[in-house]
């Protein structure tokens, strides 16, 4: 165990404790519901347990929740309910049996979306254009530090050496933690989740798994269910997953959300065209997507999109074939067989994936 993995509370619970008591049988009809939410923040993920007394087939069997919104930048303390309304049941694989996760959308006491309920407008958007069967995949990067901070494995007082041997390495000198990165891929499996593949990044510590292909909403919900699970699998190992899109300054690749999309269009013979007549649209709306990529309006992307490490400048458009400098990509086989997707490098590893899916759409499905 690193040096500060033992300041770590979690790293110290004798876990084979819990199987104890996890082993107890559950009484006749009874199952517990984890509720998650996206609070003020719109990159943090909340949850509360609760007990119920029926196996729910669907969200909408779920009873309505609340919570107190002003410990969760959502609201003032003297009216501070929020209310939870479930959207999508997924497999407890912490619990397992008949015991379920539960994402929510949250509203405020009027009825009214909360900020950071991103969720509702996006999934009016992908109705309005379920005629084109709008699939996407995201491809999620994130960082592992000890509870200090510091990216996990590296030295306290210096630097690990320069990035090129950690990008799919293999070897104790190489990555860190493959323990979690498998953990989280069979939680998210187990979940229902549609993970479809896991590597380790560039920067020593950082790792990436794929969420999809999904369809419209879909994509939104299991990437935010997979952000739970890696922040919960994480928290038993004493470790933190961090989402910053540039978790260490200097010569270190940033972490992104790399967005691939495609219309039915798209992936029919001759669909090239309707890619690159997308990139024509996209083109011209650069700036709005910037707004709608991180949490804080371009603020996040600005540290990371620099035209190094692999990205576009943010002040800029491009778009290339297998170009990792662009802010869109048409691989190499899409352009070679005239047919398939393209993806959108410009979005944040803190990104809200309702907020990226929806301002696509907009822009190259309703031509807004």
């Amino acid at each position: 165990m690193s040096r500060t993995l033992e300041l770590s509370p979690n790293a110290h619970i004798n876990k084979t404790l819990l199987e104890k008591y996890m082993s107890l049988p559950m009484p006749d009809g009874k199952i517990q519901a984890t509720y998650i939410w996206i609070d003020g923040t719109g990159e943090n993920v909340r949850c509360k347990d609760r007990t119920l007394d029926f196996i729910p087939q669907s969200p909408s069997e779920l009873p309505i929740w609340n919570y107190d919104g002003s410990s969760t930048y959502q609201a003032e303390g003297s009216n501070s309910d929020v209310y939870l309304h479930p959207v999508a049941i997924y497999r407890d694989p912490f619990r397992r049996g008949n015991n379920i996760l539960v994402l929510c959308e949250t509203y405020r006491y009027d009825g009214t979306p909360t900020e950071s309920n991103k969720r509702k407008t996006c999934l009016e958007v992908c109705q309005q254009t379920a005629d084109e069967q709008p699939w996407f995949g995201i491809e999620q990067e994130y960082t592992l530090l000890d509870v200090d901070g510091r990216p996990l494995g590296w030295p306290k007082n210096g630097f690990p050496g320069p990035q090129g041997p950690y990008y799919c390495g293999v070897g104790a000198d190489k990555v860190y933690a493959r323990d979690i990165v498998d953990a989280h891929y069979r939680a998210c499996l187990y979940a229902g989740v549609k993970l479809c593949g896991t590597n380790a990044e560039v920067m020593p510590a950082q790792w990436e798994y794929q969420v999809g292909p999904c369809e419209g909403i879909q994509i939104g919900d299991d990437l935010w269910m997979s952000r739970f699970l890696l922040h919960r699998v994480a928290e038993e190992f004493g470790i933190v997953a961090t989402l910053d899109p540039k978790p260490m300054q200097g010569d270190w690749n940033g972490a992104g959300a790399h967005t691939n999309v495609s219309t039915k269009t798209m992936r029919e013979p001759g669909g090239l065209a309707e890619i690159e007549n997308a990139i024509s649209k996209l083109s011209k709306h650069h700036e709005r997507h910037i707004r709608a990529y991180d949490p804080h309006g371009g603020k996040d992307n600005e540290r990371r999109l620099t035209g190094k490490h692999e990205t576009s400048s943010i002040h800029d458009f491009n778009a290339g074939v297998a170009n990792r400098g662009c802010s869109i990509r048409i691989p190499r086989g899409v352009s070679d067989q005239g047919f398939g997707y393209f993806e959108d490098r410009r979005p944040s590893s803190n990104c809200d994936p309702y907020s990226v899916a929806e301002t696509i759409l907009r822009t190259i499905c309703l031509n807004e």
